[in-house]
């Protein structure tokens, strides 16, 4: 009943939104296939809507829809009551001057014991979608719905912009994601850290930007070597993340690190395809480098233009740590570089969306140890990692295989 009368009010709005609601999805999704075909005529059960719950969650595209003063007074007299959770535009926040302004993150419509959860989704500049956490301000009703029970709003999240279908479930009609599985897949991992904005403001007050010719032109050939290299790894689905140098600059100066020479992405182990390095080949980016094998301490190193490259590394997972390998080529010896557990979120940095690890500053201080906060022109791979540990030495009829350089 609840559900009708909001999407009553929506409709007379003009308001496009759609059906995010993850328990209603799954029980749409066992069903999709005889949902498309079937005739939209009057149902007998109610078979999705009336699933017990608390809250009906819906998503609203911020670009498609003008606040309207209207909306709430229509909702109003249909007997709901509503509650608007602004926040603060992200977006602006890398900009001193225009950070502070708000935004509508959510509303909350409630009528008897049932709520509506609209999330509002804003497109960010890495061409994804993004909604806010939800926070409520001191004076705000903490009673108003059992909020520990939203689904959405704990943490802000990232989405690929979804390809929408129109559906009919228990007489209503409906927007979904066209491929309900693969937004509940996306949904348990959508989580999304902010760059860390002020913290960047203060680190370059104490270490001036470098913005010489070399630093610029550095930064330029890293972003579209990042972008390149997402997009090949997207297109084989094989999951990465910003590792080292490229992790420490997002994660301290929300910016490529302009001394590094290098983009470092990670990989875990169980991810990788065989078709990694040839994709890359085709990509225009030809193999430097590699090392190790696909069992034990695998990375590989791709030259950018000029003299950027691309170095991937591949983690290993044990019981209770995490752990990559380096090689030095004229000797064989080995490293293991050992890491916290960690689980990854989404980022937006230099205009992409992608991954790091959730857990950034162990990962960062596993890495670079407790001065990670203050830069170090000069770094040696083998002995200036704090978590770097000999790892023993290929045997020699092993190197023609485990240390390729080209």
């Amino acid at each position: 009943h609840v559900v009708r009368k909001f999407l009553g009010l929506i409709s007379s709005h003009n308001i496009p939104v759609y059906l995010i609601d993850p328990l209603i999805l799954g029980l749409v999704d066992k069903d999709i296939e005889k949902i498309k075909t079937s005739p939209g005529g009057p149902s007998l059960e109610c078979k999705y809507f009336c699933a017990p719950r608390d809250f009906t969650t819906f998503a609203l595209l911020d670009k498609t829809w003008k606040h309207e003063v209207g909306l709430f007074r229509t909702a109003e007299k249909m007997g709901f009551q509503w509650l608007k959770i602004i926040n603060k535009d992200p977006r602006l926040d890398g900009m001193e001057d225009l950070s502070g302004i708000e935004i509508p993150l959510h509303y909350i419509f409630k009528l008897a014991s049932h709520a509506i959860h609209l999330v509002v989704f804003y497109e960010r500049s890495g061409n994804y979608l993004w909604h806010g956490p939800l926070r409520l301000k001191q004076h705000m009703d903490r009673k108003f719905v059992p909020f520990r029970k939203l689904h959405f709003g704990r943490y802000p999240g990232a989405y690929e912009k979804p390809e929408l279908l129109l559906i009919s479930i228990d007489d209503l009609k409906v927007q979904i994601p066209k491929n309900p599985s693969s937004f509940l897949e996306e949904m348990s991992h959508s989580r999304f850290l902010e760059c860390r904005y002020r913290e960047a403001r203060a680190f370059f007050q104490l270490y001036p930007d470098d913005a010489s010719l070399d630093a610029v032109e550095f930064r330029k050939k890293a972003k579209s070597l990042l972008h390149l290299a997402a997009l090949t790894l997207n297109n084989l689905g094989v999951k990465f993340w910003l590792s080292s140098g490229t992790c420490l600059g997002w994660y301290r100066q929300c910016s490529v690190i302009p001394h590094s020479k290098d983009v470092d992405l990670g990989v875990f182990i169980r991810d990788y395809k065989a078709d990694i390095i040839p994709a890359f080949q085709k990509a225009g980016l030809p193999l430097k480098h590699k090392f190790g094998k696909v069992e034990d301490s695998l990375e590989l190193s791709f030259q950018g233009e000029d003299d950027v490259k691309l170095d991937i590394f591949f983690f290993y997972e044990e019981d209770d740590y995490i752990w990559n390998g380096g090689t030095q080529a004229k000797s064989g010896k080995k490293f293991k570089y050992l890491f916290p557990k960690f689980t990854l979120c989404w980022t937006e940095f230099v205009e992409l969306k992608v991954h790091v690890p959730c857990e950034t500053l162990q990962y960062v201080e596993a890495n670079y140890g407790p001065d990670w906060k203050v830069p170090v022109k000069t770094w040696d791979w083998k002995s200036s990692p704090s978590n770097a540990q000999y790892n023993g030495v290929w045997p020699i009829n092993e190197w023609e295989d485990v240390i390729q350089i080209y």
